[in-house]
């Protein structure tokens, strides 16, 4: 795809979201799934963006693709598209079919795992996931289990498991799902795929959005700055309320880096090192960012009727999902210690 198709396809999803994401709708998606904006969202073909053309998807490239969560993050998305997209790309990897509709993946925590088993040709999956995004509102989800030592992707659909439900600070569902029962289809996943790289493209599409949010509280909170007079003149002209807004800039564009390198290290083959370091330095300009813009905007921001808390609780939330800031560093700290002194600079620089 060319460079002016994927913009053309950026455009469509801006115009898209700013349709669907005002301060109202995104209030009344904290109480019911806003499906007006996901048919919206399908119409349009946004959820296949990750999927290869063989598969039914646009052909998009792998950055082009993720890019579209940097624009979702940026309106605050109430939608599950970033789960959809992973979903969908592990089906395809996996040959296997891609149900309409929001999917979800599993399992997405930490030290969890499911249990594959086959017996007279029959599969059976059981166990529990905790904090699965949108599990509710799923048609189906994108299972990973291990197989005789072998990374399995299954097709659940949503008959098939039990809810707890959850919700994160967004007020976004982060449900339970316990499974025990026969898949609807199974397959060995893509070459090179396993849990460790889910959870990373999970944190490189949530390193995207925080970007995109972290952009969106920048500019609110410099207009702000400039339409706020307090003793006689914009807050913005204070040398503290300046001195803030400079660093609110720098880790937003620290952020911004950051996920554009966690997307080159998908399209590269999923990369854990560069993922991982950009989704810590992410998380990190997300708790300061989200920070700074309340301080800025005062008290005002902090009322549920301004509209800067729909994007600060996704920041604090996401930094969370897929791996924080300790075990993504964690990862960078014991690869770095593994290498050596020697090799310190050439996988500082090779990252």
């Amino acid at each position: 795809m060319s460079d002016t198709t994927a913009d053309l396809l950026r455009e469509t999803a801006t115009r898209l979201f700013q349709e669907h994401c005002e301060a109202q709708q995104l209030r009344a998606a904290e109480r019911e799934f806003p499906a007006a904006a996901w048919a919206a969202v399908e119409e349009a073909g946004l959820h296949r963006a990750l999927v290869p053309e063989e598969a039914g998807g646009y052909g998009v490239k792998v950055t082009d693709a993720l890019s579209l969560l940097r624009v979702a993050g940026e309106h605050a998305l109430p939608l599950p598209l970033a789960e959809t997209m992973l979903a969908s790309w592990l089906l395809a990897g996996a040959g296997l079919p891609i149900p309409d509709g929001p999917l979800t993946v599993a399992p997405v925590a930490t030290g969890e795992a499911l249990t594959l088993t086959r017996k007279d040709g029959v599969w059976h999956l059981q166990g529990a996931a905790s904090r699965v995004p949108w599990g509710r509102n799923a048609v189906a989800a994108a299972v990973l289990a291990m197989h005789e030592g072998v990374p399995h992707i299954a097709l659940i659909p949503a008959a098939s498991w039990t809810i707890a439900e959850g919700e994160n600070l967004a007020r976004e569902p982060r449900d339970t799902l316990s499974f025990d029962a026969a898949p609807e289809a199974v397959a060995p996943a893509a070459s090179g795929i396993g849990p460790a790289q889910l959870r990373a493209v999970g944190a490189a599409m949530r390193s995207l959005q925080m970007a995109g949010a972290l952009a969106r509280i920048t500019a609110v909170s410099v207009q702000y700055a400039q339409d706020r007079v307090q003793f006689g003149r914009p807050i913005g002209k204070f040398q503290a309320v300046q001195q803030n807004l400079a660093v609110l800039a720098g880790q937003t564009a620290a952020a911004s880096a950051a996920a554009d390198m966690a997307a080159e290290a998908v399209a590269e083959g999923v990369r854990l090192l560069p993922i991982a370091a950009a989704k810590a330095r992410t998380g990190e300009a997300a708790g300061q960012g989200a920070a700074i813009a309340h301080q800025v905007h005062g008290a005002i921001g902090f009322t549920y009727e301004h509209s800067l808390h729909f994007s600060t609780k996704r920041l604090l939330s996401w930094r969370d999902e897929f791996g924080n800031e300790a075990e993504w560093n964690l990862l960078v700290g014991r690869h770095m210690a593994k290498a050596g002194a020697d090799r310190l600079w050439a996988e500082i620089t090779a990252a």
